[in-house]
């Protein structure tokens, strides 16, 4: 080969390759964030999936996502938004108690996020109706649903003069918030609250070691991506121990829990694929109010409750939405 068919050679390639890099650049990437490990997150990713589908993308064929989880450890978090950030991603979904840490990598970069909490008291956004900033997206309000948890529970186990409350204290926001309102049910209905908290599957263990050796039999566990991708250990300990434990999330209820009493979690998955492909359509998050479930659903096992020898009162079974026997 000649200098001259050689230099046509390089330079086709080197077009070649511009060309397809242009082509990858537009194709939008999303950064999808998560304080949690992949295999638990399956049905939560095929929501968000979903989510995107109803506004035209498909992971592939119209959009990329570059996944960074932190498999329960809240301090690697950080650097995997720092890292999404580095990379330019177009919109950064920030799930699983992962918003401040994407909020603090940028200001610039729209985030979505989903998650437990007060968004505003926590300081994400500005208001509900107009977030303000590069952050929106769609909150659990599990502030609100406390005081239920605990009225539930009351029901189910009125003998029970101390009820405990397990958190995980590595999503600090979230668990100092979730104590304050379960502290003023509990104080409401009369009874005393322990805390135990556990933000690990050993630290699990010793919290219902603690709660037989208290003998206390009445639990709230607290909204968190971690427990959710427990809810086989946290059922089989409740049930060991003979432990009435309420939940947020029905996955925990149909996983063998007790009850369950919250919004749909796949579906707020969902809302929040619909509002990242809104995004990447043009819309501004400051313009997108924080969505709210507008459903909360009540779980009820009953083959738990006999196991547990239960009887659920009949008041709750006429209120629940699902009853698995």
């Amino acid at each position: 080969m000649n200098r001259r068919n050689l230099m046509l050679l390089l330079g086709g390639a080197m077009i070649a390759a511009r060309a397809l890099r242009a082509q990858q650049k537009a194709m939008p990437v999303i950064g999808y964030l998560s304080s949690n490990s992949p295999s638990p997150s399956a049905a939560l990713l095929a929501a968000f999936g979903q989510g995107l589908g109803e506004v035209g993308y498909a992971e592939g064929q119209n959009v990329a996502i570059e996944y960074r989880w932190a498999e329960g450890r809240y301090d690697r978090l950080p650097a995997l938004a720092a890292d999404l950030v580095g990379r330019k991603v177009d919109v950064i979904a920030a799930t699983g108690g992962s918003a401040h840490a994407a909020k603090n990598a940028t200001s610039t970069i729209p985030i979505v996020f989903t998650g437990s909490g007060d968004p505003v008291g926590d300081g994400l956004i500005a208001t509900l109706s107009r977030p303000g900033g590069n952050v929106t997206g769609v909150t659990f309000m599990t502030p609100e649903l406390t005081p239920k948890w605990v009225e539930l529970l009351s029901e189910l186990a009125p003998q029970s003069g101390v009820i405990a409350l397990l958190v995980n204290p590595n999503d600090a926001p979230i668990a100092e918030r979730t104590i304050r309102e379960v502290q003023q049910a509990a104080d409401a209905k009369g009874r005393q609250l322990r805390i135990l908290k556990a933000g690990t599957e050993s630290e699990i263990d010793t919290a219902f070691t603690t709660l037989a050796h208290l003998q206390i039999g009445a639990l709230v566990i607290g909204g968190d991506t971690f427990f959710s991708s427990q809810g086989d250990r946290l059922a089989a300990l409740a049930a060991r121990h003979a432990i009435a434990a309420i939940y947020e999330w029905r996955e925990f209820a149909t996983a063998g829990g007790l009850i369950s009493y919250g919004p749909s979690v796949t579906g707020t998955y969902r809302r929040a694929g619909t509002y990242t492909g809104k995004i990447l359509n043009g819309a501004r998050p400051a313009d997108l109010p924080v969505e709210q479930p507008t459903k909360f659903e009540l779980v009820v096992n009953l083959k738990t409750a006999q196991a547990l020898g239960l009887t659920i009162p009949p008041q709750i079974l006429a209120r629940a939405d699902e009853v698995i026997e």
